[in-house]
């Protein structure tokens, strides 16, 4: 399979950096005419991105070009931030892009913030990728298929000449075995394990975020198990919820999705060793189980999992280019990521989705 990825920056977001990161992929690919292009552009592009799309597909001589915006994006080379940027991938013989049809299983998925809902990902077909946006999911994030911006804020994108091995790094710490739900009114947890919830939460947090007033919510969050509770937590089995406040008030805590009664949780906190950890036990398992090396990787990791919260430094991909030296890589820093997880597609928070691209049959 021919496949190459590029990336361009400059100082204003024109269309000719799209074109230069569509010329360096094909002069790597070693290929003149495209059977395809993901194109991801930074936010600078967002309010007039049809001109660069464009550029890219006349480059590419290539009709299918899809992709978004997004805040930050990266190749095997490089990841960039804050900066006028467009990141590309070609696919040549032996490989190609197209808008999903019904009867596609894996599709990539790529979405608006106000584009997402329960429907649409309840629909037949198993669905990877990330929303297009920041982490506040604010702005005029766009998102574009066939060369042309997608009416719905959406699309669905399908790929020629193999199959995808997709996996999920959630990134936490559990700081709790699994214990049931004794008391819960919609979000607000009052009760687990006998105790009120916010009180075995404090016991459970550093020293330092032991106050009850002071939560770092934006670190801490709620798991809720499924299947069997036992090695539940270790095989990823389980959904995260995130804190949106502590009422001291009756010691509760709320959580951002409902929880029923006798549903098994545990408390988690997002840390960068942990979420390094387990991204390289992620990793792991892929080679694990295809030793083969994959044609191509897709990555989607959240915007509050990049290089900020490893403090300047994006390890992750750092670990996928060290497991997959000179596999080409493309992706974007998102609002929220898509994986199929517990026999569904879900819309996650805080993970790294990645997708590897093997040419032949499953």
């Amino acid at each position: 399979m021919k496949v190459a990825s590029g990336l361009a920056k400059g100082i204003v977001a024109a269309p000719e950096l799209a074109a230069a990161a569509v010329n360096a992929a094909m002069e790597r690919a070693d290929i003149e005419i495209a059977r395809g292009v993901l194109l991801f552009l930074s936010s600078d592009f967002a309010s007039h991105p049809q001109a660069a799309i464009t550029a890219a597909s006349r480059a590419a001589n290539c009709l299918q070009v899809a992709g978004c915006t997004s805040t930050g994006l990266f190749t095997e080379e490089e990841w960039l931030l804050d900066v006028p940027a467009a990141a590309a991938m070609v696919f040549g013989d032996g490989g190609g892009i197209r808008p999903a049809r019904p009867e596609d299983d894996w599709r990539l998925a790529l979405a608006a913030p106000n584009a997402v809902d329960t429907r649409w990902l309840d629909a037949p077909g198993r669905r990877f990728g990330a929303v297009s946006g920041d982490a506040s999911g604010q702005g005029p994030y766009t998102v574009w298929s066939g060369s042309r911006l997608a009416p719905g804020r959406r699309c669905e994108i399908a790929f020629e000449g193999g199959h995808f091995r997709i996996d999920t790094s959630r990134g936490i710490q559990p700081l709790s075995e699994p214990h049931p739900v004794d008391r819960v009114t919609g979000h607000d947890i009052h009760a687990i394990g006998g105790q009120p919830a916010l009180d075995g939460l404090a016991r459970l947090l550093p020293l330092d975020a032991g106050d009850s007033r002071q939560f770092p919510l934006h670190l801490v969050m709620a798991g809720v198990v499924y299947g069997e509770p036992d090695n539940a937590i270790v095989e990823g089995r389980y959904h995260l919820l995130p804190i949106l406040s502590t009422n001291p008030a009756d010691r509760s805590v709320t959580v951002s999705g409902r929880v029923k009664a006798f549903d098994r949780l545990f408390w988690a906190i997002r840390q960068p060793l942990a979420a390094e950890r387990d991204m390289n036990l992620m990793l792991d398992r892929r080679i694990f189980d295809v030793p083969r090396a994959p044609a191509f990787g897709l990555c989607f990791p959240c915007m509050g999992r990049g290089p900020y919260f490893y403090g300047g430094v994006d390890r992750d991909l750092e670990a996928i280019t060290r497991r997959f030296p000179g596999m080409p890589l493309l992706g974007f820093y998102g609002n929220g990521e898509f994986s199929h997880l517990d026999g569904g597609n879900r819309l996650l928070q805080y993970a790294t989705v990645l997708a590897l691209h093997y040419p032949g049959a499953d």
